[in-house]
């Protein structure tokens, strides 16, 4: 399977060539090797970007990877902009692009379409997948520490470079925002129907959201069956 559209847009934006093309590389095949064993996980296409607090849901991980990378530039343009700051835009892209790559390595989908973790994740996390894996290929040692603090207080180390904290504040902030967005309208749903929608999108969150702006809560109950009857179709 290629590279899905989305990323083969943000990766072109990388200009050296060199490091686009050791990106690329690795989005083309994101696979751990260990003890003469190949892991590879779900594919980045379908796979969430987490398994409960945002993003978990099919696609997640395509929709919160470009949507940290839009909320990266728009920093990097106020840091340039604004503050007068100087920003390595191919280091923040590539960093967008890997930070969360080998997530889907550690998630495996069950029969009844939720996600859990795989023995892989039993030993090692994603970060710590990441980090060795571009140890590994020689990534440029700026890279690696952009992945490696996009935790921020949380990770193994503070972002220390202009670089390492746009990428570790987009990634939190699209965090934050789909999680949140999520929250609220699983709440709304249960207040109206009584019950869950089984991996709700962040796109069904805000129609949800905006259902309750423009018409309360008769609005979200109209949603609602409307999120049901397209899921419906498609099944």
């Amino acid at each position: 399977m290629g590279i899905h559209p989305k990323l083969q847009s943000i990766l072109r934006k990388i200009r050296d060539e060199n490091l686009r093309k050791k990106v690329m590389e690795l989005l083309e095949n994101p696979v751990f090797e260990a003890d003469g064993k190949t892991y590879s996980g779900l594919p980045l296409d379908s796979s969430p970007a987490g398994l409960s607090h945002h993003h978990s849901y099919p696609g997640g991980f395509i929709e919160h990877v470009v949507s940290s990378t839009n909320i990266a530039l728009a920093l990097c343009n106020s840091v340039e902009k604004i503050y007068g700051g100087k920003v390595n835009r191919d280091i923040v892209i590539a960093g967008i692009l890997l930070h969360d790559l080998f997530k889907p390595l550690t998630y495996t989908e069950k029969e009844d379409g939720r996600y859990d973790t795989t023995k892989l994740a039993d030993y090692m996390d994603h970060l710590s997948l990441a980090v060795s894996e571009l140890v590994r290929r020689n990534f440029p040692l700026e890279l690696i520490h952009v992945v490696s603090a996009h935790h921020g207080n949380h990770g193994p180390i503070k972002p220390r470079t202009v670089e390492a904290l746009i990428c570790h504040l987009a990634d939190m902030a699209d965090s934050r925002l789909n999680g949140e967005v999520l929250n609220v309208a699983a709440y709304l749903v249960r207040k109206v129907t009584g019950e869950e929608i089984p991996s709700l999108t962040a796109k069904e969150a805000f129609e949800i959201l905006r259902s309750k702006t423009l018409e309360g809560l008769e609005g979200v109950a109209k949603t609602v069956e409307k999120i049901k009857r397209r899921r419906t179709r498609k099944a």
